[in-house]
């Protein structure tokens, strides 16, 4: 009976191996520099600013579903973690005041491929911009198949940290210089800089939206599959200085945005994209924060939720209930085999469910033109 999840490991490696898309060629060179020429052949290593960042992990059955597919909020941990750690090393460089790096928002993330039980992860994090108070970071997930040797591009994120006091972690520093090979490489930063701070404001006036529960709802209707999960903020999920470490609530929104697609369409599904992420103000420890995810939009294969997190400092009185951060995901059904099934329609009912679907149709919309217009053009 020991052995029987590492016979299931093997046979989710067999089955997946056909799907790999991204594929690179095995060298005379050592595990690590093919791993090392792996990530910088589909990565950005000529625009980092640092040294960057590299951890690993093989992925267990706890880290997947029941088809084994690893958790997209895994990943997102994972991701996480390895930025946390090369902007903290940075916003530490100079002499001067201590700080810890906490996460602000992660842009638009595309789950380029799936990963299942028994794959490594490799997860590389680089610094590409600061400004003033605020640090970018790069990160590729390579996942690599111990068996073969054969390797894939998973994901890519660029995250957004901020650089807190450790004497008063509601006072952000600034984040020391850093010395760019060519002009246009900080103009470029720049930019990014300027249009994610744009759309961080825009979010805001979300910020009062809340989740309501309805009695007995139909099926395919928003308020049939939204769902909520209320958790006590305790000392694991947390920095060394009481804040919940933004990997952990971003594993947690993904859990919710999952069983809301599970149970629109009642099959498996896997995480395909998480638009951008806003972490609107910090959970401290002790907090109760409620984790809720509601259908937006569907198009024919794939599933929007919007996921909003709020807590509820109940150990303080001063402090009333806050929206903490906000994201749509996006899913996919997948058959027994991993092929794409039709998704059941999203029936609106409202006139806010609906103008919310309008929405997600013109986000849809928009990416989808975006995707084709980066196809390039056959011979």
């Amino acid at each position: 009976m020991k052995l029987l999840p590492w016979a299931l490991c093997l046979r989710g490696l067999r089955r997946s191996a056909a799907a790999w898309k991204y594929l690179v060629p095995r060298s005379s060179k050592g595990p690590r520099e093919r791993c090392w020429a792996s990530i910088w052949t589909v990565g950005t290593k000529s625009d980092l600013l640092s040294e960057p960042c590299v951890t690993a992990r093989i992925m267990r059955p706890d880290d997947a579903n029941v088809a084994g597919n690893v958790h997209g909020g895994t990943i997102l941990k994972m991701i996480e973690e390895a930025g946390a750690i090369i902007s903290t090393r940075h916003c530490n460089s100079q002499n001067g005041e201590r700080c810890v790096a906490a996460l602000a928002r992660v842009e638009r993330t595309d789950f380029l491929s799936p990963m299942c039980i028994g794959e490594v992860a490799h997860v590389s994090a680089g610094i590409t911009y600061t400004s003033k108070h605020s640090v970018e970071v790069q990160v590729n997930v390579l996942s690599e198949n111990i068996l073969t040797g054969t390797k894939k591009l998973t994901n890519k994120a660029t995250l957004w940290y901020v650089p807190l006091s450790l004497k008063n972690v509601d006072k952000v520093l600034e984040v020391p210089p850093v010395v760019y090979s060519r002009q246009e490489q900080e103009e470029e930063g720049r930019k990014r800089y300027e249009a994610q701070k744009l759309e961080r404001m825009e979010t805001k006036w979300r910020n009062g939206d809340i989740v309501q529960p309805v009695l007995n709802p139909e099926p395919n209707t928003v308020s049939y599959s939204q769902s909520s999960l209320i958790h006590l903020v305790g000392p694991s999920d947390c920095t060394l200085h009481g804040f919940v470490h933004g990997g952990v609530t971003m594993k947690l929104m993904d859990e919710v945005a999952g069983i809301v697609a599970a149970r629109h369409c009642k099959t498996n599904i896997v995480t395909a994209s998480v638009d951008a992420i806003n972490f609107h103000d910090k959970i401290r420890k002790g907090c109760v924060i409620t984790i809720s995810g509601r259908m937006t939009f569907t198009s024919n294969k794939s599933m929007e939720i919007e996921v909003l997190v709020d807590a509820d400092p109940v150990v303080d009185n001063s402090q009333k209930r806050y929206r903490a951060a906000s994201a749509f995901f996006t899913y996919v059904s997948l058959s027994q085999e991993g092929k794409p099934l039709p998704v059941p329609q999203l029936v609106p009912e409202t006139e806010d469910e609906k103008k919310r679907f309008e929405e997600g149709k013109g986000r849809y919309l928009q990416m989808k033109a975006k995707r084709q217009g980066q196809v390039e053009p056959q011979p």
